[in-house]
């Protein structure tokens, strides 16, 4: 995948560009990927993006594989985004026998959700804050994740890959001792978040790394169909779970969180204000948590269907897509990630911000702005 912009140095020649990689292993890359700059000087006029070091083979072992089975196997498409995965999953098969979970069973999914979001969100913080230099603020905000691995640990027993969402329903129940210290965990977080902002915006070395630096215009986001966070702060208001709601997100009240500024700034700003109106949606549901049952038994053979399911994960619109034939293991399973879909987004910011050239130092914290999840991307190998 290219994308190149004009050089901003008058009088250059082609001769005067030079390929940089970055990967497939490099301190600024968390999972193996390469990304070959073309630079002329010090400026990135091209780049091309290469995710296919990390092909595991998972939709096809998908077919090998009961439906229970692949609870398991969904879940770990990505180990931070779990939640989201499993959550895909078994909507694709429900939605295949046409059933509908309890509704108490929907709300536990959807606090169990914006929780995953909010850690995902603090690890990013994390991250991005390393990669711009900014090792102190990367500890404080990993600090504060902890509380909220605690509650996911005692919602469901586990603290990273839950095996919480399960086909008909969820695993566990919710005990009301947990439901006052998740209430007592979000008030803490939003003071955290009002901390994050005021940091974010008053902490000079923050801002010079990142504001007008990887400019996505609103046209540039539609082009390259990006999602998520890194569409919504450059001013696009979509959100899977406001424009094609599921597990509940229809009854539950939630602002969509934009910025209009488009840069790596603003890509920070959007996140931290999401976890504090992940807060807000916990809270509701806590407040309005139904009484009932939290498991539909459903058979084990699912009816013959093609589904295709889209939920917004913390990175972005995710899509799973299910063809079943009625027996107890997929036909086929298709999964397109978040991080797949912005790449091409990724291409024209490393390419382009604002009509400038952008400086080579400037590459590891845009990456870092879209939050790059690569091992959730190479999953279909072309065998010609």
């Amino acid at each position: 995948m290219t994308d190149a912009a004009p050089s901003s140095i008058s009088g250059s020649s082609y001769e005067r560009l030079f390929d940089i990689p970055i990967g497939p292993q490099h301190p600024a890359l968390k999972e193996p990927a390469l990304l070959t700059l073309k630079v002329e000087g010090e400026y990135v006029v091209g780049v091309a993006v290469d995710v296919s070091y990390n092909h595991r083979g998972m939709e096809k072992a998908f077919e090998y594989r009961t439906y229970v089975q692949n609870l398991y196997l969904a879940e770990r498409v990505c180990g931070i985004c779990n939640v989201a995965h499993t959550l895909t999953y078994c909507l694709a098969v429900e939605r295949a026998h046409d059933k509908d979970v309890p509704a108490r069973a929907v709300y536990l999914r959807l606090i169990l959700q914006e929780l995953g979001r909010i850690q995902s969100h603090i690890i990013w913080l994390g991250v991005a804050a390393h990669e711009i230099g900014f090792d102190t603020f990367f500890m404080y905000s990993w600090l504060d994740r902890e509380p909220i691995l605690d509650l996911i640990e005692e919602m469901t027993g586990n603290r990273i890959t839950t095996s919480y969402n399960i086909i008909g329903g969820v695993r566990r129940e919710i005990s009301d001792a947990l439901v006052e210290k998740m209430r007592r965990a979000m008030d803490h977080l939003d003071e955290r978040t009002k901390y994050y902002l005021k940091l974010v915006q008053n902490e000079r070395s923050i801002r010079i790394r990142t504001q007008g630096i990887g400019i996505l215009t609103p046209n540039d986001v539609i082009s390259c169909s990006a999602v998520g966070p890194t569409m919504r702060a450059s001013g696009v208001a979509a959100d899977v779970r406001a424009d094609d709601p599921y597990s509940g997100y229809d009854t539950v009240p939630f602002n969509v969180i934009t910025r209009p500024e488009g840069d790596s700034y603003a890509r920070i700003i959007a996140r931290i204000e999401e976890m504090a109106e992940s807060a807000k949606i916990i809270r509701y549901c806590l407040d309005h948590l139904p009484t009932g049952p939290i498991l539909t038994r459903l058979p084990r053979r699912v009816p013959a269907a093609d589904v295709l399911i889209r939920v917004e994960a913390p990175r972005g619109e995710l899509c799973h897509f299910l063809r079943s034939d009625g027996s107890d293991k997929p036909y086929r399973y298709r999964v397109r990630t978040p991080t797949f879909a912005n790449l091409p987004a990724l291409a024209r910011m490393l390419t382009s911000t604002g009509g400038r050239a952008v400086n080579i130092a400037d590459v590891p914290p845009i990456l870092a702005s879209i939050d790059p999840c690569f091992a959730c991307c190479a999953r279909v190998e072309k065998v010609k």
